[in-house]
């Protein structure tokens, strides 16, 4: 359906993972001698995904010709979690692990409760392994610092954002160049087009499911106040979410769904929601938020003559404001008690490199660094260069709190608007339960 459901599917944001230290793979069959001694041996856990299994050795093979006094051991597992935490109970850990978050035996989310993941926030100041950019600033702006990299809220880092698939309003750009229109940056001019395709009997919009727009309104709270207004509604800071900014990311959100097209309440489930990405392909409605996983869950789909997937940002609230982009991660990260943490974060310098970049677009995976998008093929280009028209690129979920009974952030949030859609609760309303739920969790976030 999406997200997490469709990330291994598209190989647009396929899970990639650990891989624990014995096992059969490896990238050489004898280590050189090198100038500076016995090679190192590096482990790296990484997850059998939809990007295929020549990835890694490719990349690995680049790395050891680049730093010839480390040996990378790859063991890969479509299972890996399965894999890892014996050993990791036994004492035996890998030294760098690629496994994303939010999947269901949930390794990462553990580790991060029990405080043994490493803190890597140095990783950032280094320079990238064979070139003279730190890596901070080969990064997109807004990656770091989210409620995923710094899980405990102390301004440290404890994940590297890797791979990711940006999110954002779906559009058919044939039929923008058909009647001559201009996609819209801002909410003034979301309203002038509403009207213009009212005439037309379109509707400006669309969405799957409310819980579509998990990623699109952080992106409203971003434009709305900056990343700093979605880092500290992500943290259920008190009175966030009745504050000015979040005032407008409700009201830009609410506008948007007054424009609804009138099916899109009905089929809004885990059933039908279909049909209402298929508005989109019929011209029916003119934007729908989504992700880049969508492409290939409607491939088979009719369409109307001359459409063209595109996506643009979430609009900015006011005339010229700035544009954030949400976009779905995976994860990077070093175990505490891994034994080679030094050689470890080399090696993750190295994957933010040009060459790295070259190696992991050309099997579809996408790292969130400047200049990325010209190296993908070209059918990802178009949705991927959204990220380069906007001001940063956003990431992270609500921080975990104790259980409180009978509160849910997400329906909250997000269950709400299919009424806020039929007119059966105002944006007002809607926004004022979801601060007393946020004040509520607030006072439960675990320290």
């Amino acid at each position: 359906m999406k997200k997490k459901l469709m990330l291994s599917s598209a190989a647009l944001l396929a899970t990639v993972g650990l891989v624990a230290c014995n096992n059969k793979t490896t990238t050489t069959d004898k280590p050189a001698e090198t100038k500076s001694g016995e090679k190192k041996t590096l482990k790296l856990a990484a997850l059998e995904s939809g990007y295929g299994k020549e990835m890694w050795p490719e990349l690995i093979k680049a790395y050891e010709e680049a730093n010839p006094n480390v040996k990378v051991e790859l063991q890969s597992s479509k299972e890996l979690e399965d894999e890892l935490s014996p050993k990791m109970k036994a004492g035996d850990f890998p030294d760098v692990v690629m496994l994303a978050l939010g999947r269901k035996k949930a390794l990462p989310e553990t580790l991060i409760k029990e405080k043994a993941l490493a803190d890597i926030s140095d990783l950032f100041d280094m320079k990238v392994y064979g070139e003279d950019k730190k890596v901070s600033e080969k990064l997109l702006n807004g990656v770091l610092g989210s409620t995923v990299t710094d899980p405990y809220r102390d301004g440290k880092h404890y994940l590297a954002p890797m791979f990711y698939a940006p999110t954002g309003l779906f559009y058919n750009q044939g039929l923008f160049e058909q009647k001559g229109w201009e996609v819209p940056k801002d909410m003034p001019a979301m309203k002038e087009l509403a009207e213009k395709a009212k005439a037309e009997g379109i509707s400006l919009f669309t969405y799957p499911t409310t819980g579509y727009l998990d990623s699109f309104f952080p992106a409203l709270l971003a434009n709305a106040g900056g990343v700093d207004l979605f880092n500290k509604a992500m943290s259920y800071e008190k009175g966030i979410f009745a504050s000015e900014g979040a005032t407008k990311a409700f009201n830009a959100l609410g506008e948007l769904v007054k424009n609804v097209e009138p099916s899109t309440v009905a089929n809004a489930n885990p059933q039908s929601f279909t049909k209402n990405q298929q508005l989109l392909l019929d011209n029916k409605a003119l934007f729908m938020p989504n992700g880049t996983w969508v492409v290939g869950e409607m491939k088979d789909a009719p369409r109307a003559d001359g459409f063209k997937w595109a996506m643009n940002a979430a609009p900015a609230i006011e005339k010229g404001g700035k544009r954030f982009v949400y976009s779905f991660f995976e994860h990077i990260w070093v175990p505490e008690a891994a034994t080679n943490k030094k050689e470890a974060k080399e090696f993750l310098s190295f994957l933010y490199s040009d060459k790295a970049a070259a190696i992991f677009a050309k099997h579809n995976a996408a790292q969130p660094i400047q200049g990325v998008t010209s190296k993908l093929p070209a059918e990802l280009q178009s949705l991927y260069k959204v990220v380069d028209e906007v001001d940063g690129v956003i990431n992270g979920n609500f921080v975990a709190t104790k259980p409180v009974e009978g509160v849910n952030m997400k329906e909250t949030l997000y269950g709400q608007i299919d009424s806020v859609a039929s007119g059966q609760k105002s944006v007002a309303d809607w926004q004022k339960s979801v601060e007393e739920v946020s004040q509520k969790l607030g006072a439960a976030v675990e320290k």
